[in-house]
């Protein structure tokens, strides 16, 4: 039986998929600043859910796979290990993590759209829960891995998401981030950042048929995102210190592992 979610924990803040238009031109001038992108973020995955996954498979011509086993890999599971997947989308990273056989694994999204995929699937070990990663409903130091792939950007607050994952991480833990940047120079750059703002966007949408801009917002939320020495100034403002650090295909994807100072105690 498909493990349930656990709770639900955004009152008030549910969507459904919708044919409007989420990200206009005009918004996507710089996603990052619009006051309301929490909002518009879950009601545009909420749109794509359905087919997120294959038009993920598709577009990286599988490699998406590849960067999240990569990662689960960095992180050295144990089996005393407790793992919080956050922005967890349709469960691939949760999955992959609970392949690795820690004691603990915790599947979080505020999509419910998203979620329902997820815990629709039978995940040996793993739980679900509706969430904010601004405001999660766990008590101090109850993981010792916390992981987020292509997540981060989408973050209201990203400094406050940073912070809610060093409280939740115990002394020792370790955050894993999977995320997208733009690769800096040369000519795969060049063509990659012609793909990325001219060919995926169309190819996406006419896939999915999505109507929402989710697959505009994509290239522009990563055009306009920190690069990663500033994200390692993001995770050292929250109490976090870069360990190890790792990019794939020519640098479009980077895995970021910050510890949390102190000696970890596994229980």
């Amino acid at each position: 039986m498909p493990t349930p979610v656990l709770q639900r924990t955004i009152p008030g803040r549910m969507s459904t998929a919708t044919s409007e238009t989420i990200w206009d031109k005009s918004r996507l001038a710089n996603p990052h600043a619009q006051p309301d992108k929490a909002r518009r973020v879950q009601a545009m995955f909420d749109a794509i859910a359905p087919t997120y996954e294959r038009v993920n498979r598709l577009l990286s011509a599988g490699r998406d796979a590849y960067w999240r086993r990569e990662a689960v890999r960095m992180a050295n599971i144990i089996p005393a290990d407790r793992v919080l997947d956050l922005a967890c989308g349709t469960g691939d990273f949760t999955r992959a993590f609970a392949k690795a056989g820690p004691a603990l694994v915790v599947g979080s999204d505020f999509s419910a759209g998203m979620l329902r995929l997820a815990a629709s699937r039978d995940t040996a070990g793993a739980r679900w829960c509706q969430s904010d990663a601004h405001h999660l409903p766990f008590d101090d130091q109850s993981f010792t891995i916390v992981s987020c792939a292509f997540g981060a950007r989408n973050f209201q607050d990203l400094p406050g998401a940073l912070c809610e994952i060093q409280r939740v991480l115990r002394p020792g833990g370790r955050a894993v981030i999977l995320e997208f940047w733009m690769p800096r120079s040369g000519v795969l750059a060049g063509l990659y950042r012609f793909y990325f703002r001219r060919v995926l966007p169309r190819m996406a949408a006419m896939i999915s048929r999505d109507r929402s801009g989710a697959y505009n917002y994509l290239p522009r939320s990563v055009e306009t995102f920190i690069d990663e020495a500033r994200m390692k100034q993001r995770f050292e403002a929250a109490g976090l210190h870069l360990s190890a650090q790792r990019s794939f295909s020519f640098g479009i994807v980077t895995v970021m592992i910050a510890r949390k100072s102190g000696k970890q105690a596994l229980q």
